[in-house]
């Protein structure tokens, strides 16, 4: 039974995935820092710093391994790291070649190493996540290229759009956000391997070749110097999550808003029971909304962590490194969980096309006063024009009247345009601008 949410038996699969919970969980992490040793030995072994049969003699050893977990947890609470405690079980268990364990490695180096290979995993799991979303609001954005509704500006009706528009936005956002992952990963996916102050004098004249045949044994790129205190990699792998859940976020925000019963122009898909009030029965609550956002918050949180840990001393952190082993695990959960939740929500939105529609023309035409504003201003200039349709916007306004109807009241305005004129530039859907040509680039973009 865990006591946080991310651990906790009711609210984790709310806060978090299984895949990206066995990407963190604490028998992955050991098992990658036995698999980090052992890449280590057999990088040496290759360099020719280590006998050659030790780097096999380790590996054999290894793929046997037990670790005793409760020795392993008091080890740890007593050094303060488990490094020293792993090292110390899988020595006993190689032998001879258990003195070349760990040779000429520092904590950090394994730890870091270790940290790379999770971030690999849970970026793999975001990428996937995030190209499937990627086709869900391409099919959302050419199905509705052309379904008016109103767009709104400081939450009042401003101008037509399209909900085909509104999901084109949400995916250009997130085309650059795959953009951004593929780019941050040879950043970050580096190996680190430097020894107790980062100049690999341990190894003497071989260290760039024991790092770089580690890089290679773990499928890892090489960094130029070492990165024990420059920790601008992590950070930014976790300011692209926060990124990714503060795109999520605002989506989920628009979905949360048109839920409203006011609106009611998408609801998150049907699931009996889903959303329900322990009161009140009419209540459908836009759930996973609500968890996008929870998510996009606490990974925000998280990237202030990060950025705070870049502020190291020296050659080895006093305490900013530990914030990592919070900060990042928890930002991938709960990136996890935005975007598990928002593949669900999504996929399974359900748009009200009439309702969107009814809702335009709530205010009988105002919401285009500035198409009647341009379609006079060839013939009196822009100022006079929307001089002139402000007045019957007022006049529609205080006698209830329609936007047509008052602009036919108002002779500075018949003399130039008929009602048939007035009538077509009183039709919201015939000012969408170039709203569904923005979504076929944004979907041709993807092509």
């Amino acid at each position: 039974m865990g006591s946080t949410v991310f651990e906790s038996t009711l609210f984790r699969d709310m806060f978090g995935t299984a895949a990206m919970r066995a990407v963190f969980d604490d028998r992955a992490l050991v098992a990658r820092y036995v698999d980090v040793e052992v890449a280590l030995a057999r990088a040496e072994a290759r360099a020719g710093v280590i006998p050659a049969d030790a780097g096999e003699a380790i590996a054999r050893a290894a793929a046997t391994v037990t670790l005793d977990f409760d020795r392993l947890k008091r080890e740890t609470d007593n050094v303060g790291y488990p490094i020293l405690p792993v090292v110390a079980q899988l020595s006993a268990l190689c032998g001879e070649a258990g003195r070349y364990v760990h040779w000429g490695a520092t904590t950090q180096d394994i730890m870091d190493t270790t940290t790379v290979l999770q971030m690999r995993a849970a970026l793999d799991l975001v990428a996937a996540d995030i190209e499937a979303l990627r086709g869900i609001l391409a099919g959302l954005a050419r199905k509705h290229r052309d379904t008016p509704m109103a767009g709104r500006t400081h939450l009042q009706q401003a101008l037509p759009v399209t909900f085909g528009y509104k999901a084109a936005i949400w995916l250009a956002a997130l085309d650059r956000h795959a953009e951004r992952l593929a780019q941050l990963r040879p950043r970050v996916l580096v190996v680190q391997f430097a020894g107790a102050a980062g100049t690999l004098a341990s190894i003497g004249g071989k260290g760039f070749d024991v790092q770089r045949e580690l890089a290679r044994e773990l499928g890892l790129g090489e960094p130029a110097s070492t990165w024990h205190v420059a920790r601008d990699g992590f950070a930014e792998a976790v300011s692209a999550l926060a990124l990714i859940t503060g795109t999520l976020g605002k989506i989920a925000f628009d979905v949360m808003i048109m839920m409203s019963t006011e609106y009611g122009e998408v609801f998150e898909p049907f699931v009996h029971g889903r959303g329900a009030s322990s009161t009140m029965p009419q209540k459908r609550n836009p759930i996973s909304s609500e968890l996008i956002l929870a998510a996009a918050k606490i990974v925000r949180q998280q990237a202030g962590l990060m950025l705070d840990a870049l502020v190291t001393d020296f050659e080895r952190a006093t305490g900013p490194w530990h914030v990592e082993w919070a900060a990042i695990p928890e930002a991938f959960l709960a990136a996890s969980s935005a975007l598990h939740q928002a593949k669900f929500m999504l996929g399974g939105l359900i748009v009200d096309a009439a309702r969107m529609r009814r809702n335009l023309d709530i205010t009988s035409g105002l919401i285009v006063a500035e198409a009647v504003m341009m379609g006079l201003a060839p013939f009196m200039g822009r100022q006079a024009a929307h001089d002139a349709v402000y007045e019957s916007c007022r006049l529609a306004a205080d006698r209830g009247l329609s936007l047509l109807d008052a602009l036919m009241q108002s002779p500075a305005i018949t003399q130039h345009l008929d009602q048939a004129a007035l009538a077509t530039l009183c039709d919201p859907a015939n000012y969408l601008g170039l709203a569904p040509q923005m979504v076929d680039r944004v979907v041709a973009g993807r092509a």
